[in-house]
């Protein structure tokens, strides 16, 4: 007798939700019977680096680090999709080709808004 062609991905499915879900069902139980609340004043208090807090915490940073984060992520991940298609670029055919012409100038295309922007300019 054979088995169900999908039985492998519903017991998959199975095991995938059901495991994370036991686990989050043994911590909580841990927690609730095992390690219970004791807050204090000391327990409480705001803890940073061994040295006690003084002053305000809030400082005004630069939302322009960001920018220039997810610009390199942008372009660095891009070399993940060029290797392959320059592995393979004798082999690929014409659509193939295309796709990664289109790719690259939608690419070109954000560094050159980026660039226009003035989101390379370091302040």
């Amino acid at each position: 007798m054979t088995a169900h062609p999908h039985a492998f991905l519903v017991l998959f499915l199975a095991v995938a939700l059901a495991f994370p879900l036991i686990m989050l069902g043994v911590a909580w139980l841990w927690v609730k019977f095992f390690q219970k609340a004791k807050p204090g004043l000391i327990k409480n208090a705001t803890y940073e680096c061994g040295l006690e807090a003084t002053g305000d915490a809030w400082i005004q940073f630069k939302a322009h680090y960001y920018l220039y984060a997810i610009l390199f992520l942008i372009f660095d991940v891009e070399i993940l999709f060029l290797l392959p298609f320059a592995v393979t670029f004798t082999q690929l055919p014409a659509a193939a080709i295309f796709a990664m012409l289109l790719f690259i100038f939608l690419l070109v295309e954000g560094l050159v808004w980026a660039w226009h922007r003035g989101h390379l300019e370091w302040k």
